[in-house]
This record gives structure tokens, sequence and C-alpha cells, in this order.
């Protein structure tokens, strides 16, 4: 599956959390972590594949390397192959739904949004989906901290070891946090 992947350098664009469209240059790093921020998984593919297309193959490769039991993704990932897969791994996916412009269905999100807030309920998957945000973290740590926000080295196999090396940077600072 991995070699299937798009792996050229070209140029690609996402919205970010707060809306706004990101173009980006060159490669893109898929990275898999756990509840604790420490890196599972890693690809790399081009900068225009879409993350989605690289959950299936990031899952298989975790499950291989550790037993977990969810896989929390954001509202990119919310495609029924990728939550059938998950259920194929004796996984619980908890995907953030999204509407994809389907207006019947972003008016009932909000409106049980509105009743659970009313009610101060929170779903055990909620609370689960929470945790996800150590992914982010782990994320902006690697490109902030370890040099991955900008790489200055020609070539996949180059950029591929340049960002391994903070990879694994960061996955012993967890694991010293993790012990300490």
């Amino acid at each position: 599956m991995i070699k299937d992947l798009p792996l050229k350098c070209d140029k690609g664009s996402k919205k970010n959390s707060q809306g706004f469209i990101e173009t980006l240059i060159g490669y893109k790093l898929h990275l898999d972590s756990a509840d604790n921020g420490i890196p599972i998984s890693a690809i790399i593919s081009s900068a225009s594949l879409h993350d989605s297309q690289v959950a299936i193959p990031l899952a298989a490769m975790s499950a291989i390397r550790v037993v977990n039991l969810y896989d929390l993704m954001d509202s990119a990932y919310d495609v029924k192959e990728i939550k059938d897969y998950s259920i194929n791994l004796n996984h619980v996916p908890i995907i953030d739904i999204n509407p994809r412009r389907d207006v019947e269905l972003s008016k009932d999100l909000k409106r049980e949004n509105k009743a659970r807030h009313t009610l101060s309920w929170e779903p055990a998957e909620a609370i689960r989906y929470n945790h996800r945000s150590t992914a982010e973290r782990s994320n902006a740590r690697l490109k902030d901290e370890f040099g991955a926000r900008n790489v200055r080295v020609r070539g996949s196999a180059k950029v591929f070891c340049h960002l391994m090396i903070g990879v694994l940077v960061l996955s012993a600072d967890q694991l010293l946090r993790l012990a300490s």
C-alpha cells in the first residue's frame, strides 16, 4: 500500500484548524502517535496527497507495531472505507462527522450539540476524541522544536531521513517525559 502512494515533490493545499488555506510545497509527513504523544508510525508522501488516502496504510503499519483499541481521527477521515478498515482491525473508529454540504445532517449535528450542552452530557466517544489533541501537539512539536517545518534538503530519501531524525528525537523526548 505504501509503495502506491505518490512520492514526488509537488504542491498541495489544505484548510487548517482555523479554516484558512495553507499551501504546502514538497512533501508531507503523516504521523500516527499514541495517547502520550509517542510516534508509532510515520509515512512521507507528496504534498498534494489528501491525508485520508494515507489513513489505511498508516493504520496497517501501526497495527503491526502496537495493540490499540481506538482510531481517533478528525473529519477529513470521515470515509466509510477507513471506518470499515478500522473495524476489521478490531479497533473502535472515533471519527468526527463531516456533513459534506449535507444541510440536514449539519442541522442535526448542531441540534445534538446544543442538546448535549443543555444537559451537560458528553458521551464516552467525545471524551475519548479529546485525546486527539495529543497527536496535534506531537505534530506541532515536530515542526516547532525538531526541524520539520522547514526542510532544506532535496529528494524524498533525504527529506525522509531528515524527518525521521526529528521523529526519533521526539520519541526519545516523549519517553523521557513519560518516565519522569
